[in-house]
C-alpha cells in the first residue's frame, strides 16, 4: 500500500457512505473483513454486520458532512490516516478520528479499525 492508496480508499469509503443502501460496501470490503468502530469494541466480521452497522449509524445518504485527511504512515499492507469529519452545515457536530486500514493486493480492506474522539469528552477514563 501506498499512501496514495490509502487516500483512494478512503475517498471511495466516503463517496461509498453518501448513496443509499450498502451495496458498494463489497467494492471497498473483502468478504471476512473486520471493522472496529472504537479501539475496544468487539470488531463486526463481515459485510452483511458492517451493512448493518452502516444503516444504523448514518441518517441516510443525504446526511451533511464533510470529510478531511492526511495519510499519516504506511508500512506493508497497514496505512494509517488522521480524518476530520464535521457534520451538518452550519456544523454542529466534529469529529477527529484516526484511522488504521488494512488493504489486500486488490485494494479491499481486510481490517479497518477507527480511533475517534470529539470535543467534550474526556480523554482518559474516570
Amino acid at each position: 500500500m501506498t499512501r496514495a492508496d490509502l487516500g483512494r480508499w478512503i475517498e471511495a469509503y466516503e463517496r461509498a457512505w453518501r448513496r443509499p443502501g450498502t451495496g458498494s460496501l463489497a467494492e471497498l470490503f473483502t468478504p471476512d473483513a473486520t471493522y472496529s468502530s472504537a479501539p475496544f469494541d468487539e470488531p463486526l466480521r463481515g459485510i452483511e454486520a458492517i451493512a448493518a452497522f452502516w444503516e444504523a449509524e448514518r441518517d441516510g445518504p443525504g446526511e451533511v458532512f464533510t470529510l478531511s485527511f492526511a495519510p499519516v504512515a504506511v508500512d506493508g499492507d497497514v496505512g494509517v490516516a488522521r480524518l476530520e469529519v464535521r457534520y451538518g452545515d452550519p456544523p454542529i457536530r466534529t469529529y477527529r478520528d484516526l484511522w488504521v486500514v488494512c488493504l489486500d493486493a486488490d485494494g479491499q480492506c481486510t481490517a479497518f479499525e477507527e480511533w475517534p474522539f470529539w470535543p467534550g469528552r474526556p480523554r482518559v477514563a474516570e
